[in-house]
């Protein structure tokens, strides 16, 4: 996404206005070239009246004064067991961390402010082993924090916590990014790594529910790198206590944040805790985003030229795919009740959106709508994507004697020669295949 991209950002201002997003920072990308960056997109999310919460962690930090002075470190992660040497390196560590990120959003003219906001007790003896000054959130002190952000305040939390008597727990900075999330009941939470996102079998996943990701991490856990395991388990520990939308970016993605907050695509995975897409009728509103969408289909001969007004004609039979409310694929049900067929058409996918499997969502929508309505067969034109529904989509060449009397004369007068396919409705539906960016006519 382009800075100058504001109609991108515009249509989502009302919507996370006065919202509050916790933001967690790997170490790692905290000491990165592009940090700098992130917080003048901190910056750009203040502007426009986001409230801002940022965790940081230390891992890779505390791995390199380890180094440095040839000290063991127990533990990175805040997870497994922090001894009183690792302790003393996770506290140089964060407060150097805490302190660059003070200077870089006052820098940006942002007020900010390291807290004490984490009460943690000691996580204890697990499996028989003491992990000594490993911490557990136990409490956020909310109130403070809320104060704070009504102040134009932006809070700095470190992976530290505190008890009662004064004792300093290292904490895994993922879980005191969910409690804080939980705990202010924020509209997202993003973790910033040094990774694309939840990557399985080396693909990059860009979209997950929490109930798949929760499957993905019971029965298919060894297919994620190794290093996204904390992320994953505490993204669906967010969604379960009712984030809405949890976020893994790269940190090192040049303008990625904006890009990830503000755009349909983002740079990488999301996972939600609901079905944030949806199949719905257009309205007279989404006629000019019907013709937006398809108008590169329309120019490579793809799909065949709509008018404005042919759509309005027939707009009760258009439906829109939205992700988050904004539309990626149409498709259109055209009813000839006379021979009780359906003819699906209008079907395209945004290139963006490959393989997500939106097109088969579509195909299925659409045969619901038909046998509900009672048609006994589908019918499809195509002039290049005529494969991808033989194969994938259950369909089958026909000829156009097959067509309804009203659609073979607009077949013969339009010279585009396209191939029929047909298929009938009784019994199961066919599943079709994953779709990638392909259009019908």
């Amino acid at each position: 996404m382009k800075p100058t991209d504001l109609r991108g950002i515009l249509q989502y201002i009302p919507r996370f206005r006065d919202k509050t997003f916790i933001i967690s920072v790997d170490g790692a990308i905290v000491t990165s070239e592009n940090f700098a960056n992130i917080l003048l997109d901190v910056a750009v999310l203040r502007s426009l009246n986001i409230r801002v919460v940022l965790v940081h962690g230390a891992a890779a930090q505390i791995k390199l004064l380890a180094e440095e002075q040839g000290t063991p470190a127990s533990d990175l992660d805040g997870a497994g067991v922090t001894t009183a040497e690792t302790l003393q390196l996770a506290l140089t560590a964060a407060n150097r961390l805490t302190h660059e990120i003070l200077e870089g959003l006052a820098a940006n003219d942002l007020r900010a402010v390291s807290t004490n906001a984490i009460t943690a007790h000691p996580l204890g003896i697990k499996q028989g082993v003491d992990h000594l000054f490993t911490g557990k959130v136990e409490r956020v002190d909310s109130e403070m924090l809320l104060s704070l952000l009504s102040q134009g305040i932006t809070p700095v939390i470190p992976p530290l916590g505190f008890d009662g008597d004064g004792r300093t727990y290292r904490v895994n900075s993922d879980s005191v990014a969910v409690s804080l999330a939980d705990a202010l009941r924020a509209n997202k939470l993003i973790f910033i790594t040094t990774q694309d996102g939840l990557i399985r079998n080396g693909q990059l996943i860009h979209q997950l529910l929490v109930a798949e990701l929760e499957v993905l991490l019971n029965n298919h856990r060894g297919e994620l790198s190794p290093e996204m395991h904390s992320k994953a388990l505490h993204a669906a520990m967010a969604c379960k206590q009712g984030i809405p939308r949890v976020h893994i970016i790269n940190g090192r993605v040049v303008e990625g944040l904006l890009a990830e907050v503000f755009s349909n695509e983002g740079i990488g995975t999301l996972i939600y805790a609901n079905e944030y897409e949806q199949v719905r009728r257009a309205m007279k509103k989404d006629v000019r985003s019907i013709l937006h969408l398809t108008q590169g289909s329309v120019a490579t001969e793809e799909l065949m030229k709509r008018t404005r007004q042919e759509v309005q004609q027939h707009l009760g039979d258009y439906y829109l795919f939205e992700i988050d409310k904004n539309p990626v694929a149409c498709v259109a049900l055209h009813v000839y009740p006379d021979s009780r067929q359906g003819e699906l058409a209008c079907l395209f996918v945004k290139s963006t959106h490959e393989n997500q499997g939106i097109g088969r969502k579509m195909i299925q929508f659409i045969e619901g709508k038909a046998k509900e309505m009672g048609l006994e067969e589908l019918i499809t034109l195509s002039t290049q994507a005529f494969n991808y529904f033989q194969s994938k989509g259950g369909f089958v060449e026909t000829n156009a004697d097959r067509l309804p009397p009203a659609r073979r004369e607009k077949y013969d007068s339009s010279g585009r020669n396209s191939k029929v396919l047909h298929k009938r409705l009784a019994g199961d539906p066919s599943k079709a295949g994953a779709a990638g960016s392909f259009s019908a006519k």
